[in-house]
């Protein structure tokens, strides 16, 4: 097989939760650990840093693995879906893995693939684990998929485990309260091992104070010791923040990621580092961290994170897909002025639409927002979407007005045709929408 007919193979013979959704979810680690031992156990051939959490674990992945990279490491990095191309889920050093590398692994194992039955995502951590330790990686930093204790990626012990925050995202599989998605999420904490919780939550901090004092892993809150200015502010394109640590100014910093919600995730990054000095395993210099924040996109090549993808009328691409996810976004749009927002939405069927519709429409049209706002809906292109119509009778059910596409890029193309210079377009609601989107870019 190609590279093509190897692609076609994963997505056709093996079930793949981000396209087919729950007939894809394995709640259990047998699989992954019957993988493992199959590939002589690559998961103990490389360091590593395991992130978890409901919103931002991607970007606090790619800046960690960015600052990494700036100081010296030779860095893999896996996370988890792909927007354009499968090999971004696997990279050295922000390279995806190669084509060759990838026909070649599913070659050599592909009976042991049908023989277990693995998932899509099963394989894909094997091939990741597999790639780092053939290429004797410095430090991988892993995403977790989904929840944590089940997760396949939950088979490593890193040097330090990191999980950003707790919303309600995935509740037929992990829980339907944030006591209990947190009791998921903590069972990638390990034995001894640090952990670094991003956001603080009344209901969620004692869960994992009593899982980290359980395993006597020493346990430490980002938002306790650093504070970042909140203030949206811009230079070009880059996002320009002021860091403080436990009341010490640290001086200014710039990022390329620019959404103003990545102050959370640039706080959590912040402790992670930190605590990564704290163990003396790695050397990360000041310069290091500096530069690792700034250069994250270039580094990484991280997309779909408030990313502009034309102006005049400005143009912006964001994957929030849940509650929390579009409540961060709203920041961002409280603090831009323009005459209209053209917002094109569209989602997967098993996300709860109807309360995120409500309060997207409700927040449009707050005070926060200065201009008229047009609807236009659409759908991805994934097996799992909500079929445009049913989203457009939805909306209107709640006095949202908008019309129907069933290409989001026919969507774009009708926002731009009837958008002044001074307007805003906004494509948010699912991180296959912005996949879409983005391989047209």
């Amino acid at each position: 097989m190609n590279y093509s007919e190897t692609l076609q193979y994963l997505f056709q013979a093996l079930p793949a939760y981000h396209r087919i959704g729950a007939a894809a979810y394995k709640a259990d680690l047998g699989n992954t650990l019957a993988m493992m031992d199959y590939l002589d156990h690559p998961e103990c051939g490389f360091r590593s840093i395991h992130v978890a959490g409901t919103n931002g674990k991607g970007s606090v992945s790619h800046f960690l693995a960015s600052i990494l990279q700036e100081a010296g490491y030779k860095v893999g990095l896996y996370t988890s879906p792909h927007l354009v191309d499968f090999r971004e889920r696997i990279r050295i050093n922000g390279e995806m893995i190669p084509q060759p590398v990838v026909v070649d692994f599913v070659a050599r194992h592909r009976a042991f693939f049908e023989r277990q039955q693995l998932s899509f995502f099963e394989m894909t951590v094997g091939m990741a684990f597999d790639y780092f330790r053939d290429q004797k990686v410095d430090i991988a930093v892993i995403e977790v998929g989904m929840g944590g204790r089940l997760d396949s990626t939950n088979v490593i012990t890193p040097l330090l485990s990191v999980i950003t925050n707790i919303g309600l995202d995935h509740t037929q599989f992990l829980g339907d309260t944030l006591e209990k998605i947190a009791s998921e999420k903590a069972g990638i904490i390990k034995p001894g091992v640090p952990v670094v919780i991003g956001q603080t939550q009344p209901e969620t901090e004692p869960v994992f104070r009593c899982v980290a004092e359980e395993r006597k892993s020493p346990i430490s809150f980002a938002d306790n010791h650093w504070h970042v200015d909140p203030t949206w502010k811009f230079d070009g394109e880059r996002m320009v923040v002021e860091l403080e640590h436990d009341g010490v100014d640290m001086g200014r910093f710039t990022s390329g990621l620019i959404g103003p919600y990545q102050k959370w995730n640039i706080a959590t990054v912040c402790e992670a580092v930190h605590q990564l000095r704290q163990t003396g395993q790695l050397t990360i210099g000041d310069e290091a961290f500096r530069w690792g924040i700034d250069r994250v996109v270039d580094n990484t090549h991280l997309m779909g994170r408030w990313q502009i993808i034309g102006h005049d009328p400005l143009t912006i691409c964001e994957t929030a897909h849940n509650f929390d996810g579009i409540n961060a976004m709203m920041l961002g749009l409280a603090g831009l002025r323009f005459d209209r927002l053209h917002i094109i939405y569209g989602c997967v069927g098993d996300k709860d639409y109807n309360t995120i519709l409500a309060y997207l429409h409700s927040q449009l049209n707050s005070e926060k927002i200065h201009g008229d706002v047009v609807w236009r809906f659409s759908q991805p292109s994934v097996q799992r979407a909500l079929p445009v119509s049913e989203l457009q009778q939805a909306a209107l059910r709640m006095g949202i007005h908008g019309e129907a596409f069933t290409d989001v890029r026919d969507a774009v193309a009708d926002a731009r045709s009837h958008a002044a210079p001074g307007d805003l377009i906004l494509v948010t609601g699912s991180i296959f929408l912005i996949a879409d989107i983005l391989n047209e870019n």
